[in-house]
């Protein structure tokens, strides 16, 4: 009985022998395939998100392996090569740092190289109606509305867009574009990037009139021209137009408008360098 046991331990142990020595056989026999490792060049990346402005620390930009046939014109190898410049537009992380991305050497960081040629950076104090509730943030683009009177008197004060589609670049003291988690801020200064003959009507708008901000959608460039409105339009009260004749056809109708309002008795208040009208109540 002893002797069947040995057998069958002895026969076990051959087949098991037998089986991991033919697999041993058959993996040396399969082919290795050989990876090529393709060249490389070290490139300069962002090391978190970036916003344009920001003076570029070693800390803030590192060197990775980028395959050598794909490497963007322009990037740099070196960390030292960016270290110092100012960004004029905005990084994502592990985004490749490129010269146009940056700020000449002497440009320093900050707002004064995001200004284009032939453009000015002009701030307007503006409160928390004005600036859309703290949605005009940097980048955003929007439209100045000036409300005013040319001649001082209630009856000529107009409401008319005199900027369109201006690009704000910063709001209080910051240029970055995001906010923390996308809410509003409240800010006392808008920055806005103008041209020169921009920057006189804006400085005119802000001193002797009120002005307000209309957010925008920034791929919409459209600027249909307004003739502006003031208060008697507004109302309603609106002298008759003549009627009109089209050659070879019937006269166009009157559409009929309220009449015209009686004017109303004003008195011209000077409190300093103050100007208020009045109005006379009448018994």
């Amino acid at each position: 009985m002893n002797r069947i046991r040995i057998f069958i331990v002895l026969a076990l142990a051959i087949t098991v022998g037998g089986a991991f020595a033919l697999a041993t056989y058959r993996w040396q026999k399969t082919p290795t395939t050989v990876v090529e490792k393709l060249p490389t060049r070290p490139v300069v990346v962002a090391v978190a998100n970036l916003d344009l402005g920001a003076s570029l620390r070693p800390e803030d930009v590192r060197t990775i392996d980028w395959p050598a046939e794909s490497v963007p014109a322009g990037a740099f190898e070196h960390v030292e090569d960016v270290v110092g410049r100012g960004l004029i537009q905005p990084i994502v992380q592990n985004e490749a740092i490129l010269p146009n991305k940056l700020a000449s050497k002497d440009a320093g960081a900050g707002l004064a190289p995001v200004i284009r040629p032939g453009y000015r950076a002009l701030s307007v104090r503006v409160n928390d109606v004005i600036g859309v509730a703290g949605y005009v943030l940097p980048g955003t683009h929007v439209d100045v509305v000036v409300t005013i009177s040319p001649t001082q008197g209630t009856g000529d004060v107009t409401s008319k867009i005199v900027l369109t589609n201006v690009e704000v670049l910063g709001s209080g003291t910051k240029i970055e574009r995001d906010t923390e988690q996308g809410k509003p801020i409240a800010v006392t200064v808008v920055t806005v990037l103008v041209n020169p003959a921009e920057a006189e009507k804006l400085t005119l708008a802000s001193t002797e009139g009120k002005i307000q901000l209309a957010l925008r959608n920034p791929l919409d460039p459209a600027a249909p021209p307004t003739p502006g409105i003031r208060p008697a339009a507004l109302l309603g009260y609106l002298a008759p137009r003549p009627v009109m004749r089209v050659a070879g056809g019937p006269p166009r109708a009157l559409v009929p408008v309220a009449p015209l309002a009686p004017p109303v008795p004003t008195v011209e208040i000077i409190r300093g360098d103050k100007r208020t009208q009045e109005t006379v109540r009448q018994e």
